[in-house]
C-alpha cells in the first residue's frame, strides 16, 4: 500500500501539530520549518509536505525567505528521485528566480555558469541541470557535472549523505528496468570503482557480482512477463448491436 502523499514517519510532534492546523500559515511558524528542515538535513530524513509548507509560507511572506532552506529543499528533493518533489518545489518559487535561471540556461545551453554569483537563481539553474540529467538517466554526466564545479559541494555541503543517497537511487531505478549490467558501465553510473563498489553492490543492493557482470535479482519491476488480452464478448451482445442498427429512430 502507498503511504500517503503528507505522511512521514519520522515527524516530530509539533511540527505535525502546526501542518494540520491553522498554524501552517502562520508566519510565526517559519523559523520552526526553517529549523525541521535543518534537521531534515543531519538526520538524513526528508518530509516533502512540511517543506512545501514552508515554500509556501515564503510565497505568502517574501520578507521571511531564506535562501539557504529553500537550496537545502532542493537538495533534499533531489535525494529521493524519481519523484515529482523537485518540480512540486520549484513551482512554489518565485517567478523572477526561475526566469533568471531559465533565461541563463537559455543563453548558455546547458553551459554554466549562468546567473549572478551567490544567488538563488544561480543555484536553481545548477540543481535544475543536475535534476534534468537524472530525469534523463545521464547517471555519468550527473557526476560528471557534480564534480566539475565547486559551488555543487556548497549547495550540497549541509546535506548529510548526499552522494551516498544518490547512489542508491540510482541503484533502485537500475534495478527497476535491469537484470544485469556491465560492472564498467555501473561504475560510471554510481561514480565509485573496485572494491568500493563490490562492497555497495553486496552488502547495500544485494546484487551479485559475476565477473565483469553485475546480476540483479528479479522483482516485480525488471521481471519481463507476457501480457494476454482476453476478451469475454458472447455472441448475444453484437445481437443486441445488430438490431439496433436497423431499428427506425423514434
Amino acid at each position: 500500500m502507498v503511504a500517503a502523499f503528507d505522511y512521514c514517519p519520522e515527524r516530530p510532534e509539533h511540527i505535525d501539530t502546526i501542518l494540520n492546523g491553522l498554524d501552517r500559515y502562520n508566519p510565526e511558524t517559519t523559523t520552526t520549518l526553517q529549523e525541521y528542515v535543518t534537521n531534515q538535513c543531519e538526520s538524513q530524513t526528508y518530509d516533502c509536505f512540511a517543506n512545501l509548507a514552508l515554500l509556501k509560507l515564503y510565497q505568502f511572506n517574501p520578507h521571511l525567505t531564506r535562501d539557504e532552506s529553500i537550496t537545502n529543499i532542493l537538495v533534499k528533493a533531489l535525494t529521493i528521485f524519481p519523484s515529482p518533489d523537485f518540480a512540486l518545489c520549484l513551482s512554489l518559487l518565485p517567478p523572477y528566480v526561475l526566469a533568471q535561471a531559465k533565461l541563463s540556461q537559455q543563453q548558455n545551453g546547458n553551459a554554466l555558469p549562468a546567473a549572478s554569483t551567490g544567488t538563488l537563481a544561480e543555484a536553481v539553474q545548477h540543481l535544475s541541470l543536475l535534476h534534468t540529467q537524472l530525469n534523463n538517466a545521464q547517471y555519468t554526466a550527473f557526476w560528471n557535472t557534480f564534480e566539475s564545479d565547486d559551488l555543487y559541494a556548497d549547495l550540497v555541503a549541509e546535506v548529510a549523505g548526499f552522494e551516498d543517497s544518490m547512489r542508491v537511487r540510482i541503484a533502485v531505478v537500475v534495478s527497476q528496468c535491469m537484470q544485469e549490467v556491465q560492472r564498467d558501465v555501473l561504475e560510471s553510473w554510481l561514480n565509485v570503482q573496485g572494491s568500493k563498489l563490490d562492497n555497495f553492490v553486496k552488502e547495500v543492493c544485494g546484487w551479485k557480482l559475476e565477473g565483469e557482470k553485475v546480476r540483479i535479482p528479479l522483482n516485480q519491476e525488471n521481471e519481463a512477463r507476457g501480457t494476454v488480452v482476453k476478451e469475454d464478448v458472447k455472441f448475444e451482445q453484437f445481437g443486441r448491436i445488430v438490431k439496433r442498427a436497423y431499428e427506425q429512430p423514434a
